[in-house]
């Protein structure tokens, strides 16, 4: 193979031949076996939504008011890059693209039937119609709303901070580096990216697989393909998955862009065409009270365990929680693409554009077409589309036919589905060749063939096997596991953001304040030793005790008493100035330590140190008020310091309303005195 650039083999082998051994595994068995292999998965996948339902509740949950958290929070302000980062993609773009990679297929292919089937549920048949037809928009907005996007942004946000903040590789591994450091560049990260690259191709593959299901069933809707056998899916796969690849060479700011701004007007233009011709004020009426319902209904929905409702729990399972289990599964893959296109956004605008943003048009499209099709079965279809509610893959076209231009609309449906299919593949494939290189800037045109390769094989292998429900399986049951691995991602940046935050907004150090111009070499010379644990006991026995005696004596002319007391563990100076009512004041001195980094000490460029371990004078102070480090303070200066304080402390005893702050004697009196006036009681 040539090694010119665009052709060098990238791939890390830590990654791929594990994760192609696996997924050769489990796609053996799905093809071969599908009925064993689909009914052992079931068996696991059924038992971890029933018993652990919970975890999954509680996991999304968790990531929803995470989320809104960090975009309400100090943090929000903080960007996804250096903070002179610009974003690469217009607004526009980047809202197309996460959209067209996260939801896509989907839209089209449940935006009639699931609310279609929350309607003619057996489960809720006991409520009546208009009872019926709320709750099943009001599930439907609760599935493909915030709590969705909760689980792709948690992902997204942590992989482009790492990446574009701490200079890691757009990996799931860089993702764990507060918490691992620089083992993720060892087995441990291999693992979680292998984890990634397979949950990424089962995810694509099945999702695929029912995307050509449905392109399919809609040609035959039109007469353009006289049947759904596998040669037909066949010519669907192969044409399709070219012109994904095709598209993936020419990368994410050129094909993927393009594709999805195509898409989502195309999507417009079909969503402004059915509510004009549909029952448009049933539409915009049933808009706004669904999303006062969704709002109102937000904690109950988002809690709902249906645990006293024992016989709404088959249809919790197969509904919210498979749901909850799919974003989770597909999580890696949309998390990493939206990471690749969002460089450059702030915290809060990255929070809120995918929150919001892409919910509230689901929500619009969910009504419109959900909406409209129940409104024409309860009074134009006289319950035909309720009676096809569980064939999903012609019941957007059969909806479509009590509208105008049906054939036009439905045609329409199948380049809006096709082109979802083809950004979802492309969008998939650019993933992940990014997962088996580990983000490399340098990828072969090759590899972009080779995983098209792979998602096409998959594909028909299995959609002629009928393994394509045992692979879906296969996808929930990962999601267990990485539904806690999400976790930790929050964990980790919590801490991540701690760190950045302090470091923007630290100022200078206290003593520097008092800093002039004649003494910058003895400054400079103070900055650039590196004390040792001798050095600093014994400023602290000079400079320190001797600043706070010569204090002490000027003290006592003004009748103010006060004590010098030393400690030899940790080494330690203090002057205190005792009273009756008020609490002491003290300033204090100690001698602390800090462990340097490794790259501290092998940088060539930086100061000279003899060991990893350095120490340095800590103030500290009677109210527990944070120290900062006076090692370049004189004995004029320390006095100065500790008057400065003294100062904030006179003034804070004057004032009666810091009565509860300024003296633990005060409060026990207090508390002495309730207690007798109770006992009284």
């Amino acid at each position: 193979m040539p090694n010119s650039p665009s052709n060098k083999i990238t791939l890390n082998m830590g990654i791929t031949v594990p994760s192609l051994i696996f997924i050769i595994i489990t796609c053996f068995f799905a093809a071969f076996y599908p009925d064993q292999t689909g009914a052992v998965l079931d068996d696991i996948k059924s038992f971890i939504f029933v018993n652990l339902n919970w975890v999954y509740v509680w996991a999304v949950t968790l990531f929803v008011f995470f989320l809104f958290y960090l975009m309400l929070s100090k943090y929000g302000n903080i960007k996804l890059g250096n903070n002179d980062s610009k974003p690469q993609h217009s607004f526009f773009s980047w809202i197309s693209m996460l959209f067209a990679a996260g939801m896509g297929i989907g839209l089209m292919y449940f935006s009639v039937a699931e609310p279609m089937q929350h309607f003619s549920s057996p489960i809720f048949a006991g409520e009546d119609v208009i009872t019926r037809t709320k709750n099943a928009q009001l599930y439907t907005f609760f599935h493909w709303g915030i709590h969705a996007w909760a689980i792709y942004g948690i992902v997204g946000l942590s992989l482009s901070y790492f990446t574009y903040r701490y200079k890691l590789p757009l990996s799931l591994r860089s993702c764990f580096y507060p918490l691992l450091k620089d083992r993720i560049q060892g087995r441990w990260g291999n693992v979680i990216d292998v984890f990634a690259l397979c949950s990424t191709v089962f995810g694509i593959t099945t999702t695929l697989g029912f995307g050509v299901v449905q392109i399919n069933s809609g040609l035959v809707n039109m007469n353009i393909f006289p049947g759904t056998s596998f040669t037909y899916q066949f010519i669907i796969v192969f044409v399709l998955i070219a012109i994904a690849v095709l598209s993936a060479v020419t990368g994410v700011s050129k094909g993927i862009k393009t594709l999805s701004r195509i898409n989502i007007v195309a999507v417009i233009l079909l969503l402004l065409f059915v509510i004009m011709v549909g029952p448009t004020s049933h539409i915009l009426g049933s808009f706004t009270q669904g999303i006062g319902n969704y709002i109102s209904g937000f904690i109950d929905l988002t809690f709902n365990t249906h645990a006293y409702k024992t016989d709404e729990l088959p249809w919790f399972y197969d509904w919210t929680i498979l749901y909850w289990a799919w974003w989770i599964s597909w999580a890696p893959y949309v998390g990493i693409f939206i990471a690749k296109i969002s460089k450059g956004r702030t915290i809060r605008d990255f929070v809120a554009a995918v929150l919001i943003i892409p919910t509230l048009f689901n929500f619009i499209w969910m009504t419109v077409f959900g909406n409209s099709a129940m409104w024409i079965d309860k009074f134009k279809a006289g319950g035909a589309l309720s009676g096809i509610a569980t064939n999903p893959d012609v019941l957007m076209f059969s909806f479509l036919e009590y509208l105008p231009l049906s054939s036009v609309t439905s045609l329409l449906v199948i380049l809006i589905i096709i082109t979802f299919f083809v950004t979802s593949a492309d969008s998939g494939i650019v993933v992940l060749d990014s997962i088996a290189t580990r983000n490399s800037t340098k990828t072969s045109k090759t590899q972009i063939v080779l995983w098209g390769v792979v998602l096409a094989v998959i594909s028909l292998v299995l959609l002629n096997a009928g393994g394509l429900q045992a692979l879906q399986s296969m996808t929930l049951i990962t999601a267990l596991p990485f539904s806690i691995i999400m976790i930790l991602f929050m964990v980790s940046l919590v801490k991540a953001l701690r760190v950045d935050y302090k470091y923007y907004q630290r100022d200078f150090s206290e003593p520097t304040n008092l800093w002039t111009s004649d003494s910058w070499k003895d400054k400079l010379k103070q900055i650039v030793t590196f004390k040792n644990k001798r050095a600093i006991d014994l400023f602290l026995s000079t400079t320190v005790k001797q600043a706070f005696e010569e204090l002490q004596a000027v003290l006592s002319h003004y009748d103010i008493n006060s004590k010098i007391n030393t400690h030899q563990n940790p080494n330690r100076v203090e002057i205190e100035i005792k009273h009756e009512i008020v609490n002491n004041f003290i300033y204090g001195v100690r001698n602390e330590s800090i462990n340097l980094p490794e790259y501290f000490l092998n940088e060539d460029n930086l100061p000279d140190v003899d060991s990893d371990e350095s120490f340095f004078p800590l103030s500290y102070f009677g109210d527990t008020r944070e120290g900062y480090n006076i090692n370049y303070f004189t004995r004029n200066e320390l006095i100065t310091d500790v008057l400065k304080h003294y100062e904030r402390f006179l003034k804070l005893t004057s004032e009666e309303k810091n009565v509860m702050f300024i003296s633990s004697n005060i409060n026990h009196k207090i508390f002495k005195k309730i207690k007798r006036e109770f006992k009284k009681d």
